[in-house]
């Protein structure tokens, strides 16, 4: 799916988080899953897509990646939780 969109990544549930932005999910969430973008996320195996949020504008999808990042995490614990409270791996519905 190709849309402006902020996600957020978990090793597992209530695992490390890694909150990201990107035009294209699907590839984007491959490219995690393969261990393709160095940091975090392959360093702490953060492979697990639990929350996409679309928008209409990559500078609306920036401005709310920004506002994620700064949250505590107990703020995002209840964003996820909220929209995928079984923390299901999204990726899954992507790629069918």
């Amino acid at each position: 799916m190709k849309q402006p969109c902020v996600y957020v990544l978990a090793s597992k549930r209530n695992g490390t988080l890694y909150v990201g932005v990107t035009n294209d999910i699907a590839r984007r969430s491959w490219e995690h899953r393969m261990g393709a973008v160095v940091g975090i996320s392959r360093r702490y195996r953060v492979h697990r897509l639990v929350y996409a949020e679309f928008h209409d504008t990559m500078p609306d999808s920036i401005q709310r990646e920004k506002q994620n990042k700064k949250w505590n995490r107990a703020w995002k614990l209840k964003l996820i939780e909220r929209a995928n409270p079984d923390w299901r791996d999204l990726y899954k519905d992507l790629v069918r």
